[in-house]
């Protein structure tokens, strides 16, 4: 797939996030949203050219980032092809969801006494309820997206912010693959509701038993969803190499 000159044009929008002191670390912040929002979908190959041409930053810097999201599992570079978006693997997304529920209850569990400050957790409630009322369904998934990374950010620990950010950023590449953020995340709309008034109410063994099942039940929908998926992907990519032969 190659990249559309709309996304680029897009793309020249974020040039003035560089500030006067383009870095490295910049550009691959501009890139990671970029990808985490689907404007890279996964498979698709990054333009050195345009993506350089777009922000304004020298070829050196760009190769900087995409070795630093190549690092986060992002992108991936192909030998004497180029950088591409990454296309997880069926265990890549399993192991996604190993590492979400080690890191998620471990925070929930480890909150300590009520009350709890919980603004930022409803106010990610509240959007996604917001933008279901409004049927923006990728409003809804960007909203479980928010509530997953505060409800993390309890824990007070930038490490562990930094690491949660990195895990919902590779994960949105299956999302992006599955494309029906509807039915990936309307259904979980209440059940976040639900942990954040067990949290309100001080029950947070209540809470931490809610987002494991949570977890468990979506982690088995996407896998399946995903692994037929990638299944078919596969199945077309041999169908044409038949036909090449």
């Amino acid at each position: 797939m190659g990249t559309t000159e709309p996304e680029i044009g897009g793309l020249a929008d974020d040039r003035p996030l560089l500030g006067r002191t383009s870095t490295a670390e910049r550009v691959a912040d501009i890139l990671r949203t970029r990808i985490a929002e689907g404007y890279f979908p996964p498979g698709e190959r990054l333009s050195e050219d345009s993506i350089g041409k777009a922000l304004g930053v020298s070829r050196n810097t760009l190769r900087e980032a995409f070795r630093l999201l190549t690092h986060e599992r992002l992108l991936v570079h192909e030998l004497n092809r180029g950088v591409f978006v990454r296309m997880l693997a069926v265990q890549d997304v399993v192991d996604i969801y190993r590492t979400r529920q080690l890191v998620e209850c471990a925070v929930v569990h480890g909150l300590g006494e009520p009350p709890y400050a919980l603004e930022q957790l409803d106010a990610a409630v509240a959007g996604g309820e917001r933008s279901e009322r409004e049927r923006d369904w990728k409003g809804v998934s960007t909203a479980n997206i928010h509530f997953h990374r505060e409800l993390v950010a309890l824990a007070g620990s930038a490490r562990t912010d930094e690491l949660m950010r990195s895990v919902l950023a590779e994960l949105r590449l299956a999302f992006h693959v599955v494309d029906d953020p509807r039915r990936l995340h309307q259904p979980y709309l209440v059940r976040n509701r639900a942990i954040l008034e067990a949290l309100r109410a001080g029950d947070r063994s209540g809470a931490e038993q809610l987002l494991a099942d949570y977890l468990d039940d979506s982690r088995m929908q996407l896998v399946e969803r995903y692994a037929h998926l990638v299944e078919e992907d596969e199945d077309e990519g041999e169908d044409e190499d038949e036909d090449g032969a």
